[in-house]
């Protein structure tokens, strides 16, 4: 295969708190559904705030009669991964070369949170399951194994760009020849240790979540998984497969700044470089799927870096932006996972999701946003965007063909 090979998407499958398969999430997200609730997953009375994108009604044993016990993560990712593969009508062979590249933020960590308490309220060994479940690496091995998949399984932990990364480097593994098809995104459980976290920084807000909202308070911790499939054109074609989108590049920085706050520079970098790779001028962008945490400190600098990319004063010629964390809370490392299939399906369908709870748009973030109703457009190409904590920047860039 020659590194000219186009990669196409060529199936979708997520599982997230708005919904669970891609037809039920696209329509309440185009509804504007809001998927934040009370979190019940653990106890939050020593907090100051109780509320999240947590997956209600998610049930393993739907998606799989196989008695292993899989953590809560790599249930989330076997889950999206099934859905995925029926979506893309895959008939996988053994003879297949297939990746699994998931990208998350904390692996396992409901495993490490029961560990933690059974070490402090038992004198007892520790079930040695759990050790050996822990494993961040494990996510995109339980993958490979549950579904007899013949190649080679990786977890990127690049934080909340984790599955931009992922999406990435599956594109490259195939451009390469290295594997016929990969299965991409990103998984995260609801963790304690997140809630903590941002909790103690006060980056959460009490209600809800309002990325580039002038009274935005933070971020919405959330859980979910989104995984696509990546192959080759030449292979999607042969067996007539529905085609949603190519992937057309993607742009990574790593400013290293701060640990914790995000810097313009580093963002404007890897979305120049995104454009750069997928050979597309800015003004060919129809929509931006932002990071849109809703901080103060992410999302100003997110549209600064947007406006110096367009060099537009005038908004209503800038493309249209959409944070759906707004929806879903952030899911960490399933974040941009999730935000690609979005893409995905605003190219097919014509489709851009709003940014629900925008009431007042912040003047210092000079970007057209999707203000609480979706938009009917013709969308051809469309940026992803995805930051992390450390300065890890990743943009991957969708086309319609």
């Amino acid at each position: 295969m020659s590194m000219n090979s186009r990669v196409c998407v060529t199936g979708l499958g997520v599982v997230s708190s708005i919904g669970q398969g891609k037809d039920a999430f696209w329509g309440h997200l185009v509804d504007g559904v809001s998927g934040i609730t009370e979190v019940e997953a653990f106890d939050t009375k020593p907090f100051n705030v109780h509320r999240g994108g947590e997956i209600k009604d998610f049930e393993f044993e739907k998606f799989s009669t196989n008695k292993v016990k899989y953590p809560r993560c790599s249930q989330l990712a076997i889950a999206a991964t099934k859905l995925a593969i029926e979506d893309s009508n895959l008939q996988i062979s053994k003879s297949d070369k297939v990746s699994v590249v998931l990208g998350t933020t904390l692996g396992e960590t409901q495993v490490i949170e029961t560990i933690d308490s059974e070490w402090v309220l038992s004198e007892d060994l520790i079930n040695k399951k759990l050790i050996m479940d822990y494993p961040t690496g494990n996510i995109a091995e339980n993958v490979l194994d549950f579904f007899g998949l013949s190649g080679t399984s990786l977890v990127i932990p690049n934080a909340c760009a984790a599955g931009n990364f992922a999406i990435s480097y599956g594109y490259e593994l195939i451009r390469s020849g290295q594997c016929d098809l990969v299965i991409a995104g990103g998984a995260e459980a609801m963790s304690k240790i997140a809630f903590t976290g941002f909790s103690r920084i006060f980056a959460i807000a009490p209600d809800m979540c309002r990325p580039f909202d002038l009274n935005r308070r933070g971020i919405m911790v959330g859980e979910g998984a989104g995984v696509i499939v990546l192959e080759s054109e030449s292979r999607a074609r042969e067996r007539s497969a529905n085609i949603y989108c190519y992937v057309k590049g993607y742009g990574l920085s790593a400013d290293a700044k701060s640990m914790v706050i995000p810097d313009e520079e580093g963002i404007f970098t890897a979305m120049k470089k995104a454009l750069a790779d997928a050979k597309v001028e800015p003004e060919e962008i129809d929509y931006i799927c932002a990071h849109g945490t809703g901080t103060k400190a992410n999302d100003i600098s997110e549209a600064k870096a947007i406006s110096r990319i367009f060099q537009k004063k005038n908004t209503n010629s800038m493309p249209l932006v959409t944070s759906i964390k707004s929806m879903l809370g952030h899911t960490m490392g399933a974040a941009s996972a999730i935000e690609a299939l979005t893409c995905a399906l605003s190219i097919d369908t014509g489709f851009i999701p709003p940014t629900i709870n925008l009431e007042k748009q912040d003047p210092e973030c000079g970007i057209s946003c999707v203000a609480n109703t979706a938009v009917k457009r013709d969308i051809r190409i469309v940026i992803n965007n995805a930051f992390a904590f450390g300065g890890n920047n990743s943009c991957v860039v969708f086309s319609k063909e």
